[in-house]
């Protein structure tokens, strides 16, 4: 178990893709293309047969991504001695983010959907609990988009405008329960090194997950 403690890298710092200037230019580039009416045509036309083709090329690798993901942690719990003690903690890890997802999405997001619109949110999770049930599992936004936008507007009775606007934006920037569990996994990791996070480092941890966890 020491050996694989000590693999587990921390305190690191990770460059990544500009996330949040990409959402901001194409956001900036829709209005201007709508802005060049007739000649914009073309281009957005050319958008959305792209955004389409990227959906279906997402769907098939999403389909063949178990298999690949699954040959990856085979061969790490192999190199691992006590495998019964990792278990163990990945399941304490697990359950704990299943609970945390269990109560933002069931009370927290309901909550403020009854809040904001006065209506039924679990009616609303009812129509959308196909999407969800894709999301869960493949784990990937981009994924279940397509299917996110099928259900809302068929079942849901979302107009498309509102739909294909607001659904990519928050599938890119809106990663809240990405955020509730890199917070339990910079714990469970602190944890797996032996190192015992007082209360400024925790709060720093959920501070930095709640600004910039959908861009991470």
């Amino acid at each position: 178990m020491n050996e694989t403690v000590l693999k587990v890298p921390y305190g690191q710092e990770v460059e990544g893709m500009n996330i949040l200037g990409l959402v901001v230019f194409a956001i900036v580039f829709g209005v201007a293309l709508r802005k060049l009416g007739e000649e914009g045509e073309i281009l957005i036309k050319f958008f959305n047969s792209f955004n389409e083709a990227t959906m279906v090329l997402v769907t098939w690798i999403m389909w063949y991504a178990p298999i690949g993901i699954m040959f990856l942690v085979a061969g790490k719990i192999v190199e691992m001695e006590d495998v019964v003690m990792l278990f163990t903690s990945l399941g304490k890890y697990i359950c704990c983010c299943l609970v945390g997802h269990a109560i933002h999405g069931l009370i927290v997001l309901p909550l403020i959907y009854f809040i904001v619109t006065r209506k039924n949110p679990y009616r609303f999770l009812w129509g959308i609990v196909s999407a969800l049930a894709t999301a869960f599992g493949t784990s990937s936004s981009s994924a279940t988009l397509p299917l996110m936008m099928k259900c809302v507007e068929e079942k849901n009775g979302v107009s498309k405008q509102i739909s294909r606007f607001i659904l990519p934006i928050g599938a890119t920037v809106n990663m809240d329960g990405a955020a509730l569990f890199q917070c339990v996994a910079a714990v469970f990791i602190a944890q797996l090194n032996h190192r015992t996070l007082d209360f400024i480092q925790i709060v720093t941890i959920l501070l930095v997950w709640f600004f910039g966890g959908g861009f991470i």
